[in-house]
């Protein structure tokens, strides 16, 4: 009779899948910040790349302290995430409107990681792996604060200048429109 898995188990198991969900998000935010009109929002998305090649190395690191292999897993969740943001890539929007779709998109691969890392450091913090769990606890408070600049930035006049171009009526004046911060082009 096999042995049933354990919670230490399944963190290993949470801990490969993020692993990987980190892994194609760093090749999916190239695209972002070359796709955003916005230069705070291109530089959002470029910063967090950094920060996510960060959580990739604590992510190893964490492999380490348990001492296994850093190996992932393929992360299907994060995948089906990557590829709807895909597809906005791939649509006609006016370029207010498709800075507040990316925002949309890159949202949901914040909580997405939100709720993994969620899980883990608490795992982590019950089975008393301490260190493993200040490591995922940085990459943890690193997507929150990633997810409120997104927010941040839609509220700040991205999702109301997306509104005003699609319903013009929207604008109280043209003085009143937020300004917006475009790439040169």
């Amino acid at each position: 009779m096999a042995q049933a898995s354990t919670l230490h188990d399944a963190f290993l198991d949470e801990l490969r899948d993020i692993y990987h969900a980190e892994k194609q998000i760093t090749k999916a935010l190239p695209k972002l910040v070359q796709a955003a009109s916005d230069k705070s929002l291109a530089k959002a998305f470029a910063d967090h790349l950094r920060e996510t090649e960060g959580h990739v190395s604590r992510i190893e690191q964490t492999f380490d302290l348990l001492g296994e292999s850093a190996q992932a897993k393929a992360c299907e969740g994060m995948k089906g995430i990557l590829d709807e943001g895909k597809s906005i890539l791939q649509e006609d929007f006016d370029e207010c409107a498709r800075d507040a779709t990316l925002i949309a998109a890159a949202q949901r691969v914040e909580h997405y990681e939100i709720a993994a890392y969620g899980a883990l450091v608490a795992w982590a913090r019950t089975m008393r792996h301490d260190a493993a769990a200040d490591l995922l606890q940085k990459n943890l408070n690193e997507e929150k604060a990633a997810d409120s600049r997104l927010s941040a930035l839609a509220e700040g006049g991205i999702n109301q200048s997306a509104a005003e171009l699609a319903h013009p009526e929207l604008s109280a004046s043209v003085n009143n429109a937020p300004a917006r911060n475009r790439k040169s082009t």
